[in-house]
């Protein structure tokens, strides 16, 4: 089966049946595998015990922005390509990755106590996360706000792309400004500065976190599918009882 093929919803759900149990299977085993190796690493001589929120906050706040770029890239398959699961794909995803921006911001918030003396701070990479968490919520409204599913898929699709420009700033504000957060540790020329007591079990996380936005985003995608499905026979069955 091609990524052609995939376009058929039919072909898509008859394939992701088969394939989400073991991806269930292989997030779970995963996330305990690094759960485990999280709560036996090391204490920090700096942070003390509480460097082990970076095990769930750092791959939340990864994948807060690459779920924007999955979406950034359904929408391009919306405008430009006219895939037909373009929008069910974007759609799906905008709750995740507002759950997972969510995320980012409370377990930094947490983080941010013991080491900043503070929960909040308007910091360049706080806000710029914050405004994405917003977009997210934006973008959520619009599709429930606007009946007419090719318009709405239209709209959110332009919006998501505008958005994708606070991607760049939430990468590189720590480079650009002078902010209370940290600069990148793991993706950064000369290799990863964190000992591997840290970076292993965080990379497991990363992994295992990835691999959990996958098995829910095919999951909603067919959700979203079934549910297009049924209002179809919605409005033929009002279409036939009004004629």
């Amino acid at each position: 089966m091609t990524l052609i093929d995939l376009a058929n919803p039919s072909k898509f759900l008859t394939l992701t049946a088969r394939v989400l149990p073991w991806l269930a299977g292989a997030t779970a085993i995963l996330l305990l595998i690094g759960l485990y190796q999280a709560a036996m690493a090391p204490d920090d001589y700096q942070q003390g015990a509480t460097v082990k929120i970076m095990f769930v906050h750092v791959p939340n706040a990864w994948l807060a922005m690459f779920v924007w770029g999955v979406m950034s890239m359904a929408a391009l398959g919306t405008l430009v390509w006219r895939h037909p699961l373009a929008d069910v794909a974007a759609k799906a995803a905008a709750p995740i990755g507002a759950a997972f921006t969510f995320l980012a911001l409370v377990t930094g918030s947490l983080w941010g106590r013991p080491m900043w003396g503070t929960y909040w701070e308007w910091d360049a990479r706080l806000t710029s996360v914050l405004i994405l968490f917003l977009m997210y919520l934006g973008l959520m409204a619009l599709w429930r706000a606007v009946e007419d599913p090719s318009r709405a898929a239209r709209a959110a699709a332009v919006l998501t792309l505008v958005g994708a420009l606070n991607l760049p700033i939430i990468k590189f504000s720590v480079d650009w400004w002078n902010t209370l957060h940290q600069p990148a540790s793991v993706l950064r020329m000369g290799g990863p500065s964190l000992d591997k007591a840290f970076l292993i079990p965080l990379l497991v996380m990363a992994v295992g976190f990835s691999l959990l936005f996958v098995t829910l985003h095919i999951a909603a995608m067919r959700n979203e599918i079934l549910r297009r499905r049924v209002r179809s026979l919605q409005m033929m069955q009002a279409s036939q009882q009004a004629a």
